[in-house]
């Protein structure tokens, strides 16, 4: 439960038991007892289980104090491919696969992205949709807010205000939501101007919920983290986004992230894939494993890219196929048969 709802609530029970005494003498009443962290929270789940996330000493640590992973998949453009934003879904994901977290991409400048002809409507519609499927099954879940062919954050800035500013009070006493503000500034997009729009985001977040973990994207389509570790922006609980595609990213980057993490900056690999970095071509799933190997060793948290039938190698789920949950193994594609089977070996948290 986060601080602010337990007080709230803690206030409230002890208020209306002195009101009871007060007009009825009897025996002392019970002691208050504590309610559920996030609306309707399954027993044993991972948010049951690991409560509010934080950032402490550069790594992800859930509400005992102790170093916590997330890992599963995201979505492809929910635009796209809204039928993933299901129940069912993410219940497979779950149970199924092992996961304990969801990443929901809302593209931002692409065909019918939420700022470029899409119904903004129709697509809170399914965000909230998402976060509430997630809620229900004890998932944690990241809001992304997937610039790409934008380039630089700061072009739908005043959309992002708006976007951030209603999740965030719409969700500011849910303890599984994380708030991914910046997917992969590219391009002409600089740290400097990274660093000025999430100075004006950040606030945003958190005047609704001041110990929101917020995930901030990074140059050179989220692989430039060392620029953040030289200088790091002024606030809590942030995470800084490496993106890595097996195939394309290798020892270069791996060294990168060794580097960066001796400096002590706190990473969060929101997007990762086994191909190369077009989304396509072959995968390499010898440089996949030595990725993921590093990450599990450093509890790195991490979300595989991506989740639709869409015909390219990323896509987890055959194009053939058009099942929303309980896939067999060969109504997934060659990337999804290994994710899947990696993510069930992983350790569950």
């Amino acid at each position: 439960m986060s601080v602010k709802k337990y007080r709230r609530v803690l206030i409230f029970l002890m208020t209306s038991a002195l009101l009871l005494t007060s007009f009825s003498p009897g025996p002392a009443a019970p002691p208050l007892k504590a309610v559920a962290a996030t609306p309707l929270v399954p027993a044993a789940s991972p948010v049951a289980l690991h409560g509010k996330l934080q950032v402490s000493e550069s790594r992800l640590t859930d509400c005992h104090g102790n170093s916590f992973q997330l890992y599963g998949m995201s979505t492809h453009g929910i635009a796209w491919f809204p039928q993933y934003v299901n129940r069912d879904t993410f219940r497979t994901l779950r149970d199924d696969w092992n996961t304990n977290c969801i990443r929901l991409a809302l593209y931002t400048a692409e065909y019918n992205g939420y700022c470029s002809g899409g119904d903004p409507k129709e697509l809170k519609k399914l965000i909230k949709n998402g976060v509430d499927y997630a809620t229900e099954l004890g998932m944690y879940v990241i809001l992304d807010w997937h610039v790409l062919k934008d380039q630089d954050p700061n072009v739908y800035k005043t959309e992002a205000l708006n976007f951030f500013h209603e999740m965030s009070a719409l969700y500011r006493d849910y303890d599984n939501v994380l708030y991914e503000i910046c997917n992969e500034p590219n391009s002409y997009a600089t740290w400097d101007s990274i660093k000025s729009y999430a100075r004006e985001i950040i606030p945003v977040i958190r005047a609704n919920d001041e110990d929101a973990v917020i995930i901030v994207g990074t140059p050179t389509w989220s692989q430039d983290i060392h620029q953040a570790a030289a200088s790091p922006l002024e606030y809590d609980n942030l995470l800084y986004a490496l993106h890595f595609y097996a195939a394309t990213h290798t020892d270069w980057l791996r060294q990168r992230l060794n580097t960066c993490l001796a400096q002590g900056l706190p990473v969060f690999v929101s997007e990762f894939g086994t191909c190369d970095a077009s989304g396509n071509g072959s995968n390499d799933f010898q440089q996949a494993a030595l990725w993921l190997e590093l990450l599990d060793r450093y509890q790195i948290s991490y979300c595989c890219w991506n989740l639709a039938n869409k015909a390219e190698t990323s896509s987890v789920i055959s194009p053939d196929c058009h099942k929303i949950c309980e896939w067999k193994p060969e109504e997934l594609s060659e990337t999804g048969r290994w994710i899947s089977d990696y993510f069930r070996s992983h350790p569950a948290q």
